[in-house]
């Protein structure tokens, strides 16, 4: 009888280990051919594939050697917010005002409190968008009976304790629209239109003819040149964190016709100085400059106490933002969710150390060392990230356990006909995610290639080629 019993369970187990076997081999065939390409002959290709349900490895090639990430790193910091923070998780944005109010004039101030939500200002919800977040925040203050301010508008950023990008990110990313710093309070994903006019002859001076919306407290250097027809936008801004000046530097074709997004200094000034004009626009008039309570504190000078609240505004849910973060790789939202789901996590906020926590966190719940995760932010776009795609398939494998992967899932982009999350910096791309083998075999994937000498769209054909085996 237990010879029978045996039999059974090898007739069972056989089908799944040759298909298995079937699938390492054609795999293997495929990422062999690949490695070969020219343009990988300096750089370095990892892939590892397993099966989603029980973890065996189906594939491995350098598969424990840590990479640079890219925006792959989102599908990991998405993880992470949804783990700590749960899917349903909202930013808390509040409006608040110091002093008292007599006969409709405020002797005090307006004052933003903020939670760090990424959304505040953005278009990609009709909730968020900067004219309805503004106008809910002129009836509040009316509805207070306001219609005079002899203070300010101060945007308290205090949580994170000002507006900051990650310590890795370069000089060249942090002046662009997807390397703007996070703050508290963010607005307008801390970016801003610019328009550019190129008449005239090619290396001569462009026109900068502002920004939209007009920040005027920015004082803009323009030193981008006519490019020939046809080559496009090579226009890089250059600032810092708290910098009242922006450098335009770069080219921009004499037959383009576009707007350029470009990130700001300070996000949560912007926020006070949006309201406060937004206010005298619709004859509230405000008497003092905007500040921060970060430019407040370097001058000695505290925030106002006793505050009335007159509106308490919550974001879209993680699950909601997740879906843009993961479509439109908006890096803002990453370091967002990284710096919140590490003070809930381990009460500190900072990028770094956020950062740590990050990657012992999920060392711990994978079964692999710390040193298969260096994780510098939240967003993939600091090169100094390195992590093996054994780590990154094991994270998406263990997702795939928990009781939000329904919502994490369902926000994973369609990239080539898989479920995955892509990533490009110079010289990288990436892929992660999950499929379905044509058998049935729930598969769990992480595709890394670092220092590739091809310009990308071709390299990620080749990729698309390569992966196109576990269909």
């Amino acid at each position: 009888m237990k010879k029978v019993q045996l039999l059974f369970l090898f007739l069972l187990v056989i089908p799944g280990l040759s298909l298995a076997q079937s699938l390492n081999k054609s795999i293997a065939q495929s990422f062999k051919q690949f490695q070969s390409d020219p343009h990988l002959e300096f750089g370095i290709a990892s892939l590892t594939v397993l099966n989603a349900n029980t973890g065996e490895v189906i594939f491995a090639e350098n598969a424990n050697t840590g990479l640079a990430t890219a925006s792959t790193l989102k599908a990991i910091t998405t993880a992470s917010a949804y783990s700590v923070l749960g899917s349903n998780f909202q930013y808390e944005t509040k409006l608040l005002y110091s002093g008292t109010i007599r006969n409709g004039e405020l002797d005090g101030d307006i004052i933003i409190l903020g939670s760090g939500d990424p959304t505040l200002g953005s278009d990609n919800f009709e909730e968020t968008k900067p004219e309805v977040i503004l106008q809910r925040w002129l009836t509040a203050i009316q509805s207070a009976g306001i219609s005079r301010i002899k203070g300010s508008v101060i945007a308290d950023d205090r949580l994170f304790k000002g507006h900051t990008a990650p310590s890795g990110w370069t000089w060249i990313d942090m002046g662009q629209y997807y390397g703007s710093g996070v703050s508290s309070i963010n607005w307008r994903e801390n970016k801003v239109k610019i328009n550019i006019s190129a008449r005239g002859e090619v290396g001569a001076l462009s026109t900068f003819q502002g920004t939209s919306p007009s920040l005027p407290y920015l004082r803009i250097v323009n030193e981008v040149t006519i490019g020939k027809a046809g080559s496009g936008d090579q226009v890089y801004a250059f600032s810092a964190p708290y910098s009242s000046t922006i450098y335009l530097r770069g080219s921009y074709a004499s037959d383009l016709n576009k707007q350029i997004e470009i990130s700001i200094p300070d996000g949560a000034y912007d926020a006070a100085f949006s309201l406060k004009s937004f206010l005298q626009k619709n004859q509230i008039p405000v008497e003092k400059e905007v500040s921060t309570a970060f430019l407040m504190a370097n001058q000695g000078i505290n925030l106002p106490e006793n505050l009335t609240q007159l509106d308490r505004y919550l974001s879209p849910t993680i699950s909601q933002i997740s879906y843009w973060f993961m479509k439109k790789s908006i890096n803002l939202y990453g370091e967002a969710f990284l710096k919140t789901a590490a003070l809930k996590a381990e009460g500190d906020y900072d990028t770094r150390k956020a950062a740590e926590w990050e990657q012992k966190y999920w060392a711990a719940k994978i079964g692999q060392k710390p040193g298969a995760l260096r994780i510098r932010d939240g967003s993939g776009l600091s090169p100094e990230n390195r992590v093996t795609t054994m780590a990154m398939a094991r994270i998406l494998m263990q997702a795939k356990k928990e009781n939000w992967f329904g919502s994490y899932y369902e926000n994973m982009p369609v990239v080539n006909g898989l479920k995955m999350k892509s990533g490009t910096i110079g010289g990288v791309l990436g892929y992660a995610g999950y499929h379905t083998a044509p058998d049935g075999t729930p598969l769990v994937f992480a595709f890394l290639i670092n220092n590739h000498q091809s310009s990308a769209q071709p390299m990620r054909v080749k990729m698309f080629k390569m992966l196109d085996v576990l269909k």
